[in-house]
């Protein structure tokens, strides 16, 4: 659990697609075994520390005769960003992805005066 002994809490969101790897043929779509993406978000505002970041597929297109496989996480999170990590595995294809992101942490705040 995150205990916050600041007065201000931020919230942070955001959409991004991943890859769209059908349109040229990439990796998630014609690989097969382990394969992994990694995208870089960049928080509007740095957070006074570490936020906590949930991630969710908002889209996720894939070949009905493959099983699906999917993880999906927040890594390396820091003050002003993290990444989003997703990853599949064995036959599965997956054409597109689209995750949405949530950060909340304690943030700055005009009144926050450092004595």
């Amino acid at each position: 659990m995150m205990k916050m002994s600041y007065g201000s809490v931020g919230v942070a969101r955001g959409s991004m697609v991943l890859f769209s790897d059908f349109q040229d043929g990439g990796a998630m779509w014609t690989g097969e075994g382990p394969r992994e993406m990694r995208k870089t978000v960049t928080f509007p505002e740095a957070f006074v520390a570490p936020p906590v970041v949930q991630v969710s597929l908002s889209m996720w297109d894939i070949d009905q005769k493959h099983n699906p496989r999917m993880d999906i996480s927040a890594a390396a999170v820091t003050e002003t960003g993290c990444e989003i990590v997703f990853k599949t595995w064995g036959d599965t294809r997956v054409a597109r992805v689209r995750a949405d992101w949530l950060a909340i942490g304690p943030c700055a705040h005009e009144d926050n005066w450092d004595v």
